[in-house]
């Protein structure tokens, strides 16, 4: 049987059968190391005439392993991981899942938001230590909420904030102004955000930092940063530094940098540990959203490997 690698960790771990599915159209689906380790694949590349793929590099020596790929479905929307110059170069075809995961990465800000607000996680632990010591925060509703970046991810968040009472204020240069204020939204520039936002979520691509000492020199007083999106975005050291001062009054984020070293991390610090919020990468660990990624990659397999164009071509 020909074989398709798989090196996302969390490919048909929903509700669907996605292995058996690729099984019964005659192809043997085999997982390896999700971190890429050039050992084992070298083991499978060879034989692998699909790769459907996590986050981990894949560079141009990594292709030269696979002499008989056709397709390198990317398990969910970056694709900044793939060397796409080379996949051209040697003829395969490069694959992503817009929009699968986007509605459960804005929930899961929406609830980082609201956690950062009543510090819930802050009180739940206090009472399992048997302190019911009172945590006063934030109410949401008559908030105003600046969101960076109005993509897929952005679109929805400023939906779902507005139904839930708040102003929306909204930063994309790309993005026509038209077409935020007749969305309902309010354009303003990154600056107007930082002074005036009572929340902030950044939902911006880019590895620069938008968060840094000058944005918490002058932030509104008692903001909430919100960060789903990439750990770049932010200089931690900056937020740290802010949360002492009471200049912000919480962060939460999906992402840390440095995450092996995260014990390093300027956020990790004791002392500020009650206003810190950090989960593990769960934006797009929801059911749902494994289910949607899943059959958009196998889609695309299936759709290459049968001679038909790719659904979510991206080279």
């Amino acid at each position: 049987m020909k074989k398709i690698l798989i090196t996302s960790r969390s490919f048909s771990s929903g509700s669907l059968d996605l292995l058996e599915q690729l099984k019964a159209a005659g192809f043997e689906p085999k997982f390896a190391d999700s971190k890429h380790d050039l050992t084992e694949l070298a083991k499978e590349l060879p034989s692998a005439i699909a790769w459907i793929a996590g986050t981990s590099e894949i560079s141009a020596d990594v292709m030269d392993l696979a002499p008989n790929l056709k397709i390198i479905a990317r398990y969910g929307v970056g694709f900044e991981s793939v060397d796409l110059s080379a996949a051209r170069e040697r003829g395969i075809v490069v694959t992503n899942t817009p929009g699968a995961n986007s509605l459960a990465v804005a929930e899961l800000t929406i609830g980082l938001a609201i956690n950062a607000l009543r510090a819930i996680s802050t009180s739940a632990k206090q009472v399992r230590d048997a302190n019911w010591s009172v945590v006063r925060g934030k109410q949401l509703e008559g908030s105003v909420v600046g969101i960076i970046g109005f993509g897929r991810i952005g679109r929805i968040l400023a939906a779902k904030f507005k139904a839930l009472g708040c102003d929306v204020w909204i930063s994309d240069p790309f993005v026509n102004l038209k077409e935020i204020t007749e969305a309902g939204f309010i354009s303003k520039t990154v600056s107007e955000i930082s002074t005036g936002a009572g929340i902030v979520s950044l939902n911006a691509p880019g590895d620069g930092a938008i968060v840094d000492k000058s944005w918490v020199t002058n932030a509104a007083s008692g903001q909430v940063i919100i960060n789903s999106a990439r750990a770049e975005l932010v200089d931690e050291s900056a937020i740290a530094d802010g949360l002492r001062s009471e200049k912000l009054f919480a962060y939460a984020a999906d992402t840390l940098k440095g995450e092996k070293n995260s014990a390093t991390s300027p956020l990790m610090a004791d002392d500020i540990s009650s206003k810190v919020t950090i989960t593990a990468h769960l934006g797009a660990q929801t059911v749902e959203a494994v289910d949607l990624m899943g059959s958009m990659a196998t889609a695309n397999v299936l759709a290459i490997l049968s001679g038909k164009p790719a659904i979510n071509l991206v080279s």
